[in-house]
């Protein structure tokens, strides 16, 4: 089977909560299913490879989203062209937002995103933190949030899954993330994948079914996992 191609999108700047272990989450379950997989880092200014199957990004500190920022809307073109070829992207926090057509801070200044997710957000004095859990079509997903920019979501995206009042994407309409095509943007850390084993396998699904082989993937055994969800959940805001 082809080996698939994660890339990785600003490790150093962007790994906040653990967001790297999405990364590794997806190897080690390819791994256990006998499939090869190459990672590629890029860091500002490398080029974004072609022949990339998922595109994994995480959150960072305000600071680091500055340091990124400009080289990531720089992206667009390529990031649009990706995005519509059917290219798979998980975006957690800060690359979610960025991924967006536009954050606007606290003080008006308005810093451009790249516009593939219809998406946009705003920053506030509210704090959205603490675990949450989501209700998605693939089973229920498990992380941490910690964000005080609130996105609204236009109409060319779906929520990812639905949340309660004071969580989520803004804390009011009960939406968590924004779905298009194989493009995710959440805002669970964690990392999310580590508690929500079925979510992992729908994005490696796709993205093999988008290379041609079955979608068909052989099951595993997932028990911790979901016994790292329950205690996830269990846990006090």
């Amino acid at each position: 089977m082809t080996s698939l191609t994660l890339v990785h999108l600003y490790p150093r700047e962007m790994n906040i909560y653990g967001d790297t272990g999405n990364l590794l989450v997806l190897r080690k379950r390819l791994r256990w299913r006998g499939i090869d997989s190459t990672v590629v880092a890029v860091n500002v200014g490398d080029p974004l490879p072609t022949g990339a199957d998922i595109v994994l990004g995480g959150g960072g500190q305000d600071a680091a989203q500055g340091e990124i920022g400009a080289d990531f809307v720089s992206r667009r073109e390529t990031l649009h062209a990706m995005a519509d070829d059917g290219v798979v992207m998980l975006t957690i926090c800060g690359t979610y937002q960025l991924l967006g057509h536009e954050f606007l801070t606290k003080d008006g200044r308005r810093i451009p995103g790249a516009g593939v997710l219809d998406v946009s957000t705003r920053g506030s004095d509210e704090r959205l933190i603490g675990n949450n859990h989501i209700d998605t079509p693939w089973g229920t997903l498990v992380g941490f949030e910690n964000h005080s920019g609130l996105t609204t979501l236009g109409p060319a995206v779906t929520p990812l899954g639905r949340t309660v009042a004071r969580r989520g994407n803004n804390g009011t309409d009960l939406t968590e993330g924004a779905v298009r095509d194989n493009v995710f943007g959440t805002y669970l850390h964690g990392p999310v994948l580590a508690k929500s084993p079925a979510f992992a396998d729908e994005l490696l699904r796709r993205a093999l079914l988008r290379r041609g082989h079955s979608a068909e993937l052989e099951p595993l055994d997932d028990q911790l996992a979901h016994a790292a969800a329950a205690v996830a959940i269990g846990r006090p805001r």
